[in-house]
Formats: structure tokens, sequence, C-alpha cells
């Protein structure tokens, strides 16, 4: 036979497609990863919590940030440091022991169980079993999880002044997310495996394709029928900024459609701005918070921010990486998922579910994930740098460094980052790096000048 399109990939990932292996000791390698990244992400917790601890407010912020404000960011900041060693911990403890003492298998078991109970279906009904397994793995989720939920929402948030829901809205929100999810996830669910277990030997490549297919219903129908389940969008009414945020999208060609107004105050004091939609049908929407803050400039400039990433194309590219990258997972889980080694190492001693096996790839995978998201991270830094520099070049670099000025002081976002920290955890740049790119034009961003 001749090479395969893949031999590439293979000989790239020689050594990860090496842990097909009978002798391979995949639990081993699975708690040792867990374990050498938690001793990482504390190391880096460690660096940016002693800079939370600062009393003196940087050089470069002392024109723009008050020692009261500095001070209320330092405490927001070191109280989500702490907690989030809490979660990290117990998160790491869980796992751990769901690991050592099989309790993935446990509750493959327990669905079979439920399921025979039920309707009388045996262990050949898989794609049922898998979703009695899912339901019951988001309420063990779930009831785990809940109680770092309240205290986040209900002290730390409400400690420092954003949260603005109540028990009532909390729960509500929850039970609704919860049913949206099944309605949405268990036909998902049963399609995902269906279409693996029909697609032979080459599934990778159709189960990718049900998986864009799926992405693109989602992005379509979220924001028209599901998030309005959660919030109230109102037309934002005719006015001067409606008339400047029109005048700028004509100005560059964006295809607007709609202008909505979000009530994002009703759960959080933090504020937020976006566009969605395909092709000729844009939408923008702001969040109430963010009119309430910023005057009619700043808002324009924070849109000709969001602008730029469509004018520079980064939804595309970053639409275009994820595929990419979900396509070589789903390629790299062929070469395991019939493999029995990995299901005996983790306590599935008869049966080897596609569920479980996919679940158990990304324990494995997890290392190269790790990975990528940091060069994620670095590109999405790098596209921020390129749409602050495509709202500078329409004549909005003062409004927009001082809309960002706002936006950090109105979230208390951090404001005495460690740069280690910042490297492998932020999406963005840190706000000293953008006002100095934003307000220095020789910064170098490849931006078009937009007449």
């Amino acid at each position: 036979m001749g090479a395969s399109l893949f031999d590439p990939i293979h000989h790239s990932f020689g050594t990860l497609l090496d842990y097909n292996k009978d002798t391979f000791p995949y639990k081993e390698f699975v708690l040792g990863v867990m374990a050498t990244v938690f001793l990482w992400e504390e190391y880096l917790r460690f660096r940016y919590y002693r800079k939370l601890c600062a009393t003196e407010v940087p050089k470069a912020l002392r024109e723009h940030v008050s020692q009261e404000t500095f001070d209320k960011a330092q405490a927001y900041g070191r109280d989500k440091a702490q907690f989030g060693f809490v979660e990290t911990v117990f998160s790491l403890v869980q796992n751990a022991l769901s690991i050592v003492y099989d309790f993935m298998p446990w509750l493959w078991n327990l669905s079979g169980d439920v399921m025979f109970r039920l309707a009388g279906y045996g262990s050949e009904y898989e794609i049922t079993q898998s979703i009695v397994f899912f339901v019951l793995l988001t309420v063990f989720s779930t009831i785990i999880s809940l109680p770092f939920s309240l205290y986040q929402t209900f002290v730390i948030e409400e400690r420092h002044g954003f949260n603005k829901q109540t028990l009532k809205l909390f729960i509500a929100d929850t039970i609704k997310g919860h049913l949206i999810g099944g309605v949405i996830g268990m036909p998902f669910l049963a399609g995902f495996l269906k279409v693996i277990k029909l697609g032979g030997e080459n599934f990778y490549l159709y189960v990718w394709l049900f998986m864009v297919v799926f992405q693109l219903i989602m992005v379509s129908i979220f924001p028209t029928f599901i998030q309005p389940l959660f919030n109230k969008f109102d037309p934002l009414p005719e006015g001067e900024l409606r008339t400047m945020i029109e005048a700028l999208a004509s100005r560059i060609s964006f295809p607007l459609t709609k202008l909505f107004v979000i009530d994002g105050s009703k759960r959080s004091g933090h504020s937020n701005a976006y566009f969605y939609g395909f092709f000729k049908n844009k939408r923008i929407v702001l969040y109430d918070t963010l009119l309430e803050h910023s005057n009619n400039e700043e808002v324009c400039a924070t849109l000709a921010h969001e602008l730029g990433h469509w004018a520079c194309n980064h939804t595309v590219q970053m639409l275009v990486f994820a595929q990419v990258q979900l396509f070589a997972v789903f390629y790299l889980f062929s070469q395991f998922v019939n493999n029995k080694a990995m299901y005996t190492a983790f306590g599935f001693m008869d049966s080897t579910p596609t569920l479980i096996g996919f679940l158990l790839f990304q324990f494995l995978y997890s290392p190269v994930e790790s990975v990528l998201q940091f060069f994620v991270n670095m590109n999405s830094r790098r596209n921020e740098f390129q749409a602050d520099a495509y709202a500078r070049e329409l004549g909005y670099a003062a409004p927009l460094a001082s809309g960002l000025v706002k936006l950090q002081l109105k979230n208390l976002g951090a404001m005495n980052p460690d740069w280690l920290h910042s490297m492998y955890y932020r999406s963005h740049p840190e706000l000293v790096e953008r006002l100095n790119a934003i307000l220095t034009p020789a910064h170098g961003s490849k931006v078009e000048k937009v007449e």
C-alpha cells in the first residue's frame, strides 16, 4: 500500500500513539500529569498572589487609578485567587480519587442498572446507557460544584459589589440551564456516538463533519433562542448613540442589521459588548452596564475594537484553528478507541464503551491541550493588539484608552499582574500594554487605514 495521508501526523505524535502498547501505565500517567499541571499552575498562582499583596499603585497606572480603587482591585483579586486555590485543590483530590477508586466504571455499571430497571434494556443498548451515564454524571457534578458556585456568587461577587442576582434567580438559571442542556445534549450525544459506530475506521472524518454542523447550528440558535431565555434584549433607542454606531458600521461596511441592549445588570455589575451573526446579517449587543459608565465616544470606541476583530478576520481565524484542532483530536482518538488495555487500566474489564473511551482519551490528551491553549492565548493577545490598532486608525485612540481604563476600574481587573502568570493564562494583554500600544502610533500592528 502507498503512504498514508496521515503519516506525518503519526510521525509527529509518535510518542502519543505509542500509548497503545499494552504495558503503558495509563492510570499512573494521567495521575502524574494531573499532579504536574497542578504544581505548575499553583506556582503561577503563588507568583500572582504575591503581586496581589502589593500596596503601591504601579507607576504606569498612577495617573489613571486612585489608591482606593487599586486597594479594592487587589482585595478582589486576592479573594478570587484564594478561592481558586481551594477549588483547584478540591478538584485535584476529587479527580485523583475518582481515578484511583474507579468511579467511572462504578457509574457506568449504575447507569446500566438504572436503564434495566426503568426500561428493561441490557448492555447491548450502549448509546442509551451512555445517555443515562451522561445524566448521572451531570447530576453528580452539579451537586459537587454547587457549593463553590454559591460561594463565588453570593460571597465573593457580593462582597465586591458585582452580584446582582437573587438566590431565586440563581436556582432558576441552574434548573433552566440543565433542562436546555438535556434537551440539546442528549440527542447530540446519541448522534455523536451513532456517527462513530457507523463510520468504521474513518469515523473521525464523519464525526468531525457532524461536529462542524452542530457548532454552526448552535452559533445560530444560541443568541436567537437560548440566550433570550435568560436575558432581555431591547432595541437600542433612537438617539445620538444609535446614530453614531450606525455611522461607524456604515463607514467600515459592517453589515449591521440590529442593535440590542441586554440587561446584564440583572445578574452582574460586569460589562461587555459583542456582535454575532453570519454573512450580511450582523447584530450588535451592548450590556446596559457598559452604557452606565461609558460615554457615547467610549462605547463607539469599544465597538470599533470589536469590529476590528471582524475586519481582521479574527473570528474566521479562530474558527478555522478550532476545526483543525478538533479534527486532530478525533483522528488521534481513532487510534485509541479500540485499545482494550486503556479501558482495562481504568477499571473497565468487560466492556469498551465509546463514550468512556473518549473521556479516557481526554485524560491522555490533556498535556497537548495545555500546550495548545498557551499558543491560543498568545495568538489571542496578538489579535487584541490588532483590534486596538484598528480602532486607533479609525480615530478612537483617546476614547478607547479612557474606555479601557473605565472598564478595568469598573470590573476591578488586575492592575499589578505577574508577567509569567499573564503569559500562561491571559487571552487579553494587560491594561498598561494596551494603553502603550494605543497611544503610541509606532506600534507594529498590521491594520489598513480606513478612509
